[in-house]
């Protein structure tokens, strides 16, 4: 599994991140948990600029305007 971190938006043009990989599924939940909690907080709206999510390994990253042009 993977961790990585996407643009909150889905804007086309932000590549995806790699965070973490070859993390087992278990851990991957808690700690994009954790990492969601800590720098995306919606208490007072999902303003964030972007989350994080567990994937699975073959999840090919996007590569934001790279891939566009």
């Amino acid at each position: 599994m993977k961790i990585i971190r996407k643009d909150n938006y889905n804007r086309e043009h932000v590549a995806d991140q790699l965070v973490a990989e070859n993390i087992i599924k278990y851990y991957g939940e808690v700690i994009v948990e954790m990492l969601n909690d800590k720098f995306v907080d919606c208490r007072e709206g999902c303003y964030s600029p972007d989350y994080y999510e567990l994937v699975e390994d073959d999840y090919v990253l996007w590569k934001g305007m790279e891939e566009l042009v």
